[in-house]
């Protein structure tokens, strides 16, 4: 098991693994709150990727990753990812309600 350094790479190549096998794809995450360590791991039992960050801003990342599995196993393998990425972008924008302090 080697890491990926890539964070575009690690997530091309866990979407297309689990689009080859859903039915035995695991993705797992690991946080060690001592180390400030999170480590994403995805596998089908013949290959195994691996992401390890210590940086905070990840984070977001790593929802991004969740909502495309989830997107993934709720609606198949076969739906077009570029609706999950959409929605997120427009959900980042402030909404402007009413006119402020007075």
């Amino acid at each position: 098991m080697v890491y990926i350094t890539s964070w575009d790479e690690f997530l091309d190549r866990s979407v297309q693994l689990f689009r080859a096998d859903p039915d035995s794809t695991r993705y797992v995450m690991k946080y060690r709150h001592c180390d400030g360590k999170l480590v994403l791991k995805v596998t089908d039992n013949r290959q195994c990727l691996k992401y390890k960050t210590d940086q905070a801003q990840e984070a977001k990342k790593m929802e991004k990753l969740n909502n495309i599995f989830f997107t993934l196993m709720a609606r198949g393998p076969e739906v077009d990812l570029s609706e999950v990425t959409g929605k997120e972008q427009m959900d980042a924008q402030p909404i402007k309600r009413g006119r402020g302090r007075k």
